[in-house]
This record gives C-alpha cells, structure tokens and sequence, in this order.
C-alpha cells in the first residue's frame, strides 16, 4: 500500500518541529524520498534529546554497566533490575519532569511521578516506595515560592493518591534555579525474577493492544519540547504539560498486575515521552519485527484528531501491550473489570517497519530502528571546554576569611538556611505510610528503609547530589554524589548495589555546560566503580537554563543519584538517633582545615566561588567498610554522616529525635568555623554506650581508619570547648520551622 496523497513536508516544517537541515537531510536519506508532515513529526520526537541521548549517549556508554547483582542492564528495558536473592529482584530508576514543572508545577511534577511509576510496574514489578530530588530558585521570590508549592502539592496529591509511599528525598535552593526548577521522581518494585515483563514486541501475527486511559491532546511533543531551552514563550508550550489523573493509574497498576500473572503477555511498554510513537517504535526495533497500527482505534477524548496529534500525545496512564494471538480475551476481560480502555490497534509484522494508518489509509511508514537510541538516531560529539570560573573557584584561599568571634550565632543561622533546615514542610504532604510497606518513619535514617515483605530483608535507598559540589569541580562533585548516596546506604546499615541517574544539565551545544557533563560522566564512573555499584540506567535533561541578570545561564549541573542498598536483616538497621544520655560521641574519617564549597562560606559569608571541598575516594570507600563492619558487630547505637553544615549539623539532627544534646572538644590545630561547618567528605558521626568503650578501642587498633573521641551525649544541653552554645530545644524551633515560614511568608 503506498502513502496517501499527503504533502511532503518542508525544511521549514522540520527545523519549526525542532530537526536540523542536516538531521531533515539524513531522514530523506532513510526513506529515500521526502517525509510527509505525520512522518517528520515522529522523527522529530524521536530524535529529540530527551528520546534519543543524541548529545549524551556516547559518553553513557562509558559508564560501568557491569555489577555482582546485576539482571537487567542499563538500555535492556524500562528499568533496571538488581537480583535482592530469594528469587527476587528490585526495578528502579530515576527520570526529569523539569521542563514541564517549570510551566505548570502542580501537573508536571503529578505526571513526572505518574511516569516513573509506570517505568516499574510495565515491567511486572509492583512500586513499593518512592522518592525525589528538587531543586528551586530563590525563596525570596514570589514565583519561586509558587514553585514550591504546586510541584510539592502534584507530588503529594499523586503519590497519596496512587498509594505508594513516599520515603524520602532531597530539596536544594539556588538562585541558578530560578526560571528552571528541577523535578526528579525516583520509583523501586519488586519483582518474581521468573516474571520479568520485557519492552520488546515479537511473534508476527501477534495483536497490539493500547490499554488505560484515552488518548487526547494534552502532552503532544512534549519529548521535543523538553529538549529546548525554556523561554519568555514557552507558556505557549502548554499543551506540551500532561494531566495526570492517580486514580485511573492506581487502576492501570492493578490491571497491570493482573495481567502480569497470566500467559497472554509477550511485551509491554509505558507510553510517556512521544506515547504511541515511542512504544510502537522502540518495542519493534527490540525484537527486530514491525507493526501495523491503526490509529482509529486509538481511543481519543476528542473528536477528530488528527494522525500526528495521536501519535505525539503523551496523555498518562497509557501502555502498549503486545499479546500471544488467541489470548486477545485475557487482556480485555481484565481490563474492563477494571473499568479501563483495552483496545486492539494492530498486529506486529515482518518487516521492521512501523506503518500508521487511518481509517485504512497510510499515513505514515517508518523502518522501527531508524528512530531508536542505538539504532539510526544520530550520535553527536560536542565540544566542550573548561569555563573560566573554574579557575578563578581554584583561587579561593581561606585565610582570606577570618573565624568569627560568635560561633554559636552563626552555627544558629546554618540551622535556619532553607538548604539545612529540616524540610518538614514538604515531607508533611507526603504519605510515607500508605501501603504499609515503609519501616522507618518512626525510626530516624540516612536512607529510606522498605521492608520486603516475607523475608528477612530490607531495602535501603536514597538520591543524592549537592549541584554546588558539582559546579565547582563537575568530576569531582559527581564522585562525591555518588560516594554520599553510598555512606548513607552504609550507615543506615545496607550494602550498596547499583545505581540509577538523572542528569540535569545546560545546553549541550554551550562548550562550558558540556564540560560539565564529560566531568560529571568521568566522576560517576570511576566512583560506582568503586563502590561496585553499576549504571542502570536514568535519562538525561539538557537544557535546563535560568535568566540571570537578563542573561541565560546554566543551572548548576545536578547528577542526581539514585542508589539502592539491601539490608540482610532489617533487624540490624542502624539509626541516626542519640540514644542516652551519657554516650560517645566518635567522629570516624578525616577531617581538615577545609569549608570550601560549604553552606557556611556560601550563604553566611557569600563566597560563591571556591573549590570543592576535601574528598579522597580511597580513603571514603575504605571509611564506610570499617562503618559497615562496625554496625555488624554491634558496636555502635547511631550513625550519621557529616554533610550539608558540617559538623554542628550532624550533632543537632542526631539529638532532636529524642530531645537530646551533646558536649564535644574540637581540634585546636583545625580552624573552629572549618572543624564545626566545614563539609570535608568521608565523615561519620557514631555514638556507643560507655560500656563498650574497651571494645570499640581494640576494634580500632586493628583499623585504619581515623577516629577520634568528641564527646558525649547530654540531656539537652549544646557545648562545645566547654562554651555554653543554647539548648536542643531552641535549635529544634529553628531548624523545623525556618522553610515553612520562608515558603509561606
């Protein structure tokens, strides 16, 4: 059948749909002919950044894929799945609704959790917690309070809502942020190893089912439009931002499910970024076969859409499944228990091609793999060169600072600074109990522990990234990203197992903004390789700019990190807590004369550019194996890391669970203001009773690791160098109010 009289599309069309002249040039190549509009739309979406890594995948593939727990790689499927033994495996992954929250901050964060969910559940896995990362602008600003405020209420009302627990994250402000907030949804299943779900279409002959909810024009080209700078006309952009709705994918979720336990199933796929046109795509180019599709079947919430609206729309709630002929029965009957949509809308054939009809009529027709990452999508190298506050960061001398006579005040404000401040504010609109999964609530950690039902077993997770770190010195930043995800697996009691990552960076055609990404690239690499923790996979999110002083500047690039940990024995969880009065107090690691980078000397002294601070990866892996040894021998009854605020921080987040102080000794020979609020990595808080004090002293002289005593435990006294520095009490009122007030002010 040939192509229906449509126009050949334009050069002008394809460069408007966000193709190059050279990209328009290389799709006449594959097709041997000119595309029609409907065909050039479905390349650009493809070939978008955000589908097809056309700036990134060349330094992806750099990245360590390979790991002791591995059962599905980075790029295989949706997600990536690490073995947790006794025949089960855990899917996580990470991805971006930054764009989209930008605009419309209650629904782009809403469908960013809505899409992640799905990620995990198309492939067989139920979601058992999530998380996220965000980052915003200046809380001085009206628009960024705004921000905060829809995208932390989409998170919420979605999560809730769907009924997955909410466990945990991270919040950053800076003014870098202002125009583009960062929204990152982290999701994790659980799956049976012999039911994995894969993404791949096979069998010719075999019905193609679109399932959930209808299609409408809510979303369309929103792959492309997240592959773009954001702009004074981007409110033009919104039909671009999905609309999400939590309780037809709560529904999806147990259809889904259900379905996953029959024999009806060859492949599945979510439709998120470029919907009918990226699953139909990427699934054929998997299994090396084609499809027809007729896009009439398509169930629509509008009348007359017309061919490449369908395919570009990115409505939620919406899979692709691939279904053994004869068992068209089992997919539709379950589905219209559930009250959703189960539609056949093709078949697969032979050719390795997709071919779109409507109403019988070719429209569109495509070779699958010409589209796809790793196939015929182009692979860009770019430049990249060093920029020149790199240097200038480099000329940052501390002396150049003196020590401040009130320490205590100083240590006070930290506590308040909307980076350090607890974030009850946004966790409070969070269910971190829903499903009943979650068994730290109650119980103060470094990272999110999930219990696995039926088994000894827990999960520990977390994502992390301090973008500041990763701005002063992108390789190193990123190494300590994922070193910090690592310590707080690690003190909370787990060993660490993979990671997945979201990247959030400026424009890639800008030198400056890819030497950050290279940098960032290298870093990961050589740290999960330490930590023996491999790539699942994330995605990519270029573009990402603020206008600053009428100039556009990149956000400060943020490697998030998502790391997933397993305990053995949730038993032998390790909390963050003071237990009693008159405990230890150990700090474990290296310490030194350094607050480059930190919270203190860029909010409380407005040195906005020095170096990273100290951080040596040897001596960081080899810190949380002797942590990890000590937790399993019983040695200690707390452990928190030394991170945002230093020392003092840590001190304070360890005694407001149980209303508890502490009276410590600081290093005479190490700068006070750089011993309390200094951010030098590799550092761990660790408290024992005094009756294991003779044994913790011999497990040490066999250890390599520093430690030193700082002292113990109070009953809600703050002292340091025996100088009174005010009461547990008063620190809490600070450090739990301050965000609340400043966002509601």
């Amino acid at each position: 059948m040939e192509l229906s009289v449509q126009k050949a599309a334009t050069l002008e069309q394809a460069r408007d749909l966000g193709l190059t002249a050279e990209e328009f040039e290389a799709i006449q190549g594959i097709l041997g002919r000119t595309p029609n509009f409907t065909e050039t739309a479905v390349y650009s979406v493809m070939w978008s950044e955000h589908c097809s890594y056309k700036n990134s995948i060349l330094w992806l593939k750099t990245l360590p894929k390979d790991g002791p727990h591995m059962l599905v790689k980075a790029g295989e499927e949706n997600a990536g799945i690490v073995d947790i033994g006794d025949g089960l495996g855990c899917v996580f992954k990470i991805e971006s609704h930054n764009h989209p929250s930008a605009l419309e901050p209650y629904q782009g964060a809403a469908t960013g959790v809505g899409g992640i969910n799905r990620d995990i559940f198309t492939m067989g896995a139920r979601p058992i917690a999530q998380l996220n990362s965000l980052r915003f602008g200046d809380l001085n600003l009206p628009r960024t309070k705004w921000l905060v405020k829809g995208v932390v209420k989409g998170i919420g009302d979605y999560g809730n809502a769907f009924g997955i627990p909410i466990v945990g994250g991270e919040v950053f402000f800076d003014s870098s942020f202002n125009t583009n907030p960062l929204v990152n949804a982290f999701s994790a299943g659980l799956i049976d190893t012999k039911k994995i779900i894969s993404a791949t279409a096979k069998g010719v002959g075999n019905p193609v089912f679109i399932v959930g909810s209808a299609t409408g024009k809510d979303g369309i080209a929103g792959a492309a439009f997240a592959s773009k700078d954001i702009t004074e006309d981007s409110a033009n952009d919104l039909p671009s931002v999905q609309v999400g709705d939590p309780f037809m994918e709560k529904l999806l979720l147990e259809a889904t499910m259900e379905l996953a336990q029959t024999d009806a199933v060859v492949g599945m796929q979510d439709m998120g970024a470029a919907g009918i046109t990226c699953s139909t795509t990427e699934m054929s180019a998997s299994g090396g076969v084609g499809m027809d599709i007729y896009l009439n079947k398509v169930p629509t919430r509008q009348a007359n859409m017309l061919p490449y609206e369908i395919l570009l729309s990115e409505s939620q709630e919406r899979m692709l499944v691939v279904v053994h002929q004869g068992k068209e029965s089992v997919v539709t009957s379950i589905f219209e228990k559930w009250d959703l949509h189960a539609e056949q809308i093709g078949h697969v054939t032979e050719t390795g091609r997709v071919r779109y009809f409507m109403n019988d009529v070719l429209v569109g027709d495509v070779p699958a793999d010409s589209l796809v990452l790793g196939g015929g999508a182009p692979q860009y190298r770019r430049e990249y060169a060093e920029p020149a506050y790199f240097r200038e960061a480099l000329s940052f001398k501390s002396d150049s600072i003196p020590v401040p006579k009130d320490l205590k005040n100083i240590a006070f404000q930290l506590l308040g600074l909307p980076n350090i401040a607890s974030k009850r504010w946004v966790y409070e609109q969070y269910d971190s109990m829903v499903g009943t999964v979650n068994m730290s609530t109650n119980a103060p950690t470094d990272a999110a522990i999930v219990s696995v039902k039926g088994t000894k077993k827990a999960l520990a997770m977390t994502v992390d990234c301090n973008s500041r770190y990763v701005h002063a010195n992108p390789e190193v930043g990123t190494m300590i990203a994922v070193a910090e995800a690592a310590r707080n697996i690690t003190v909370s009691g787990g060993v660490p197992s993979a990671v997945t990552n979201c990247l959030n960076f400026g424009n890639p055609h800008n030198p400056e903004s890819y030497w950050q990404f290279v940098g960032s690239i290298k870093g990961m690499s050589a740290a999960c390789i330490k930590f023996s923790t491999p790539v699942t996979g994330g995605n990519v999110s270029f573009y990402n700019q603020s206008i600053i002083g009428g100039k556009e500047v990149p956000v400060f690039p943020t490697p998030t990190i998502g790391m997933i940990g397993v305990l053995e024995d949730k038993n032998r969880c390790m909390t963050l807590d003071f237990k009693d009065k008159g405990d230890l107090i150990y700090l474990v690691g290296n310490y030194t004369d350094d607050f480059s980078c930190s919270e203190y000397l860029y909010s409380i002294h407005g040195i906005k550019l020095s170096p990273v601070p100290y951080f040596d990866l040897d001596k960081e892996y080899e810190m949380q194996a002797t942590v990890r040894k000590m937790i399993d021998l019983g040695l200690i009854n707390a452990a928190h890391d030394v991170a945002d605020g230093g020392l003092f921080v840590t001190l304070t987040e360890m005694g407001l669970p149980r209303g508890l102080g502490f009276d410590i000794e600081t290093d005479m020979e190490v700068r006070t203001d750089a011993f309390l609020f200094g951010e030098g990595q590799g550092r761990v808080v660790v408290t024992l009773p005094e009756e294991k004090r003779d044994q913790f002293n011999e497990f040490w002289k066999k250890a390599t690791v520093p430690v030193v005593l700082l002292g113990h435990v109070t009953k809600g006294k703050l002292q340091i160098d025996l100088e009174p520095f005010g009461f547990i009490d008063e620190a809490r009122d600070i450090y739990m109010n301050a965000l609340g007030q400043k966002i509601e002010n």
